[in-house]
């Protein structure tokens, strides 16, 4: 009983009586975090050089485009986007990278993610640290109110990443035509099409496991057996959804690593080997 009255009581900012490494997995989180995301403001802001294009390669007629910067609505002059170059409108006092006007889709879905927001609350707002250890905050006023109860536009982020996923499947399908010296496509598979391929499938598996969208398909049902087809959707994404935080993790390390791979095929530092 005494045990029971003193877990009742308000623990102070950090203490705790559990013995194992607690601080490890919100440090490790931390890292991995602050890492990508120092990668990929870095890599967007490369984008604003128009001297290179090393977030696009299309050494030895391949066509692989960085996923930071999928679609490539405006480009450089090296590799114009979908609608020219730098757009007119654009402030003359602000620097331009094609990846400025995509990136925050992503990462708004990640950023307002069920799995994510209770990993970085942990990790950077300290809020809870982890179970059993005294919190900095005394109340708790939960996803109501501001600037938390924005999180409620995850389902939004959603729509808008699915179409990602149809995006940057097409740009999987364009690296596997390789164009000959006479500029003829041809069929192909080489390192960097793997690489791209991967990257859609980690990306999907983490999207489709999303908790919105197991409710849209499902989640609202009384009665499965009503349903037979929802239903069946819905076991799909809860599969997906079990191993939610492996696919988030998975793929927030491919994304990255893909425009490294890019990048560095693009400087030469690497060369993509083609299978056939």
């Amino acid at each position: 009983m005494a045990n029971l009255d003193a877990l009742a009581e308000q623990r102070r900012f950090w203490e705790t009586t559990r013995t194992d490494v607690w601080w490890l997995q919100p440090l490790l989180v931390f890292l991995g975090f602050s890492a990508f995301i120092v990668y990929s403001t870095w890599a967007a802001l490369q984008g604003t050089n128009s001297a290179n294009c090393y977030y696009w390669f299309g050494g030895n007629g391949a066509n692989y485009l960085s996923p930071f910067y999928s679609p490539e609505l405006f480009g450089s002059s090296q590799h114009p986007g979908i609608f020219g170059i730098v757009p007119s409108w654009w402030p003359s006092l602000l620097p331009f990278s094609p990846a400025f006007l995509i990136m925050w889709i992503p990462a708004g879905f990640r950023f307002t993610c069920y799995y994510y927001r209770g990993a970085y609350y942990k990790a950077f707002w300290l809020d809870p640290v982890n179970c059993a250890v005294g919190e900095p905050r005394k109340t708790y006023l939960g996803e109501r109110y501001l600037p938390l109860v924005l999180q409620n536009i995850h389902r939004y982020f959603l729509y808008l990443a699915l179409v990602f996923i149809l995006i940057l499947g097409h740009d999987a399908w364009k690296a596997m035509w390789f164009a000959d010296a006479t500029g003829v496509k041809h069929f192909g598979i080489a390192v960097g099409t793997l690489v791209l391929v991967v990257n859609v499938v980690l990306l999907a598996g983490y999207t489709c496991g999303c908790h919105s969208l197991r409710h849209l398909i499902g989640g609202f049902l009384d009665t499965k057996s009503k349903a037979p087809l929802c239903a069946k959707g819905y076991s799909c994404v809860s599969c997906l959804n079990h191993r939610h935080m492996l696919w988030a993790w998975m793929s927030l390390f491919w994304v990255g690593f893909t425009d490294v791979y890019i990048r560095l095929c693009a400087m030469g530092v690497w060369h993509d080997f083609r299978f056939f």
